[in-house]
């Protein structure tokens, strides 16, 4: 049998990972807007003498490297989507990007917890005028980054709730086992940034008009847990992907019963993972007593499951 006559069995394993994500170009967009504002800052804390201006720039800078790579993730994802190395695609590369932003969060959270609790022993003097504008300034930077890499990013992670069904709680899984953890990494460093401004501000007006100067360490504390439970959650969602998690048994039980309903036919075996930001790859054994051919029960794994590639293993048994 020559090459010709098998390539309509064949197909590649690309996935739409060679296109440009949307993604991709928001987050350029960001890191050039981080970089003037990091460079400006910096400068200005130099030749003023700011320090509350230098720190933040240096901050701005430390969360540019998160950024960079989520967008050196997108480039690569793109550049190796045809490199047959990859058992299926790219997609991943997303997920393990998304894991090391978060674990560089993590870290950040440690260094701003530290911090925290060093000022809130040893008080130092704050120069309330300069580090409120600078909050301010970070505060409408970070907001207009946010609004640039939209609603994808949005979902911090652990938001499950007692009152959800357990369908509920199935379809959230199958959505975050979906999301795209590198756009979402770096929705959570410019999230983090805009945090960081509103609790500053709230607390250097504290302490300079009521004269609360615990506030502004306080709430240092207060941001670095939550950037902590973010990041948190981030790395257990890009996880699931990089393990092969099994998507939710509900999910996988839909399908059973779809498959189950044709032909007197029964599911030996199913397993449902991941491969990307919103496709997966499934692996099916069937037992029936009237066989077909595998590329039929392909056709019964409904559409919006989004399984891009499905290998079915059919065995006959006459009883």
């Amino acid at each position: 049998m020559n090459t010709d006559s098998i390539a309509k069995w064949q197909h590649n394993h690309i996935f739409g990972q060679d296109k440009v994500r949307s993604g991709e170009k928001r987050t350029l967009i960001v890191i050039i807007i981080t970089a003037v504002m990091m460079i400006v800052e910096i400068l200005v804390g130099i030749f003023f003498g700011s320090m509350a201006l230098l720190a933040d720039g240096i901050h701005m800078g430390s969360h540019m490297v998160g950024l960079l790579i989520t967008l050196i993730a997108y480039v690569y994802a793109r550049k190796y989507a045809h490199d047959d190395s990859f058992s299926f695609g790219t997609g991943k590369v997303n997920s393990l990007a998304g894991y090391t932003s978060a674990i560089l969060l993590v870290m950040f959270a440690l260094v701003m917890g530290w911090e925290s609790v060093h000022r809130l022993i040893n008080p130092v003097e704050i120069q309330f005028n300069i580090a409120i504008a600078v909050a301010f300034i970070g505060l409408v930077v970070n907001g207009a980054s946010m609004f640039i890499l939209g609603e994808e990013g949005h979902d911090h992670g652990g938001h499950d709730h007692a009152e959800h069904d357990h369908h509920d709680h199935a379809e959230h899984d199958h959505h975050r086992a979906g999301t795209d953890h590198n756009l979402k990494a770096a929705y959570l460093h410019v999230l983090t940034d805009a945090m960081t401004s509103v609790l500053a501000i709230f607390a250097l007006l504290a302490a300079k008009y009521f004269g609360w100067i615990w506030a502004d360490p306080l709430m240092g504390i207060v941001g670095a847990i939550l950037v902590a439970r973010w990041s948190f959650g981030l790395i257990g969602g890009a996880s699931k992907v990089l393990l092969d998690h099994q998507i939710p048994l509900e999910i996988r039980k839909r399908i059973i019963g779809i498959v189950e309903s044709y032909k007197d036919t029964r599911v030996s075996d199913l397993h449902l993972w991941c491969i990307g930001p919103g496709i997966y790859s499934a692996n099916m054994s069937v037992v029936t007593k009237y066989p077909d051919s595998p590329d039929k029960y392909k056709t019964l794994i409904p559409a919006d499951a989004g399984v891009v590639h499905a290998t079915v293993e059919v065995h006959s048994c006459p009883d």
